[in-house]
C-alpha cells in the first residue's frame, strides 16, 4: 500500500484555504490536471470524497476536515525539521560528541567551550570521559566526532590525527614530604606512588622515564581520573605525575607541584575523520585550535 505524499496533502492544505482548485494551482506553480490528480488519489487512498464543490466554492468534506487537521501538522512538522536540518548544514545548530580525558576536560576544554558559546551559541557539544584508544575505536565505528589523545598515536584508515599542546608533566607530592626544587626517577622512586594505568600513554611515558634511570617501581594505587589522584596526594597517600594541563596557582596547600629532572612531557593530538567536517564540528575545531601550543 503506497504511503502518502506530503505534496498530494500540500494541495489539499491550500486548495482548502483558497477554496479554489484554479487558484491553489497558481499557488502552487503546477498545472490545474495535476492538481485535480492529486486530489484524486488522496482520495482513491483514502475511499471517500475529501472536497465538495457547491455554487463554485470549494470545500471541504468532514472526512476532509479530519485528514486537513492531520496535515497541517504533518507539514509543519515536515517543514521545521527542514528547518533545523538547513541550519545544522549551515553550521548555526548542531551537536558534535567529544571524547578526552578528564584532565584535558577540567582544564583545557572549557576556554575552548566558553568561546565557542560565545560564536556559536547553537552548537552542543557532548562530552565524554574517554582514553585515548576508547575514542579513536569510538571515532571509527562513527560515534565520536573529535577525540582528544595521547601522542603518539595510530590513526588508522579514514582517521587523521593533529598534533595539538605539549604540555610538561609535574610531580604532585604530598606538602609534608618536603620534595627538591626539580624532583627525579631517584627521589620518586622510593615512595609510594600513584599513577594512571597501564592502559594510558600517561603510564607509558612514566614507565619510560624511570627505566632511563634504571628504575621499575610499582604504584600504590592506579587511577585514571586525574582530580582523584590530587585528592589522594593532598591527603598524604602517595605522590603522583600528571600534566600540568594549563592549570594556574594551586589552591591546595597541602600538595606541592614541582618540575622534573630530567624534564618529561606529554602530548596531545586533535582525532577526527578524514574529509571535510560537518560546520558544527569545524566550529568546535577551530575553537580547540586557539589553545594549540
Amino acid at each position: 500500500m503506497r504511503e502518502i505524499s506530503l505534496d498530494r496533502l500540500r494541495t489539499l492544505v491550500v486548495i482548502a484555504d483558497n477554496g479554489s482548485f484554479a487558484d491553489a494551482a497558481r499557488q502552487l506553480n503546477l498545472a490545474p490536471p495535476t492538481i485535480s490528480l492529486h486530489i484524486a488519489e488522496l482520495e482513491a487512498r483514502i475511499g471517500a470524497p475529501l472536497l465538495s464543490r457547491t455554487r463554485g466554492q470549494v470545500r471541504p468534506t468532514a472526512i476532509g476536515e479530519t485528514l486537513l487537521a492531520r496535515a497541517r501538522r504533518l507539514l509543519a512538522d515536515a517543514d521545521q525539521a527542514l528547518d533545523e536540518v538547513r541550519r545544522q548544514v549551515q553550521g548555526l545548530t548542531g551537536r558534535v560528541r567529544l571524547g578526552a580525558s578528564t584532565g584535558a576536560i577540567a582544564h583545557l576544554l572549557p576556554q575552548a567551550l566558553d568561546a565557542l558559546r560565545g560564536e556559536h551559541p547553537g552548537i552542543d557539544v557532548e562530552v565524554q570521559v574517554l582514553t585515548s584508544q576508547a575514542s579513536l575505536a569510538r571515532l571509527r565505528e562513527g560515534s565520536l566526532d573529535i577525540g582528544l589523545v595521547a601522542l603518539p598515536q595510530e590513526a588508522g584508515k579514514g582517521l587523521q590525527v593533529t598534533p595539538w599542546r605539549r604540555d610538561p608533566i609535574m610531580a604532585y607530592v604530598p606538602a609534608d614530604w618536603r620534595p627538591p626544587a626539580r624532583v627525579t626517577p631517584a627521589w620518586l622512586a622510593g615512595r609510594a606512588l600513584i599513577l594512571n594505568d597501564s592502559t594510558t600513554q600517561l603510564s607509558r611515558v612514566t614507565a619510560q622515564w624511570f627505566a632511563a634511570a634504571g628504575l621499575y617501581p610499582e604504584a600504590r594505587i592506579e587511577l585514571n581520573y586525574n582530580d582523584a589522584i590530587k585528592s589522594l596526594v593532598a591527603a598524604g597517600y602517595g605522590a603522583t605525575l600528571l600534566p600540568q594541563e594549563g592549570e594556574g596557582a594551586q589552591h591546595d596547600l597541602r600538595i606541592v607541584r614541582r618540575p622534573l629532572r630530567p624534564g618529561m612531557w606529554r602530548q596531545l593530538g586533535i582525532a577526527c575523520r578524514q574529509g571535510e567536517p560537518e560546520r558544527a564540528t569545524g566550529h568546535v575545531l577551530q575553537a580547540l585550535a586557539r589553545l594549540r601550543q
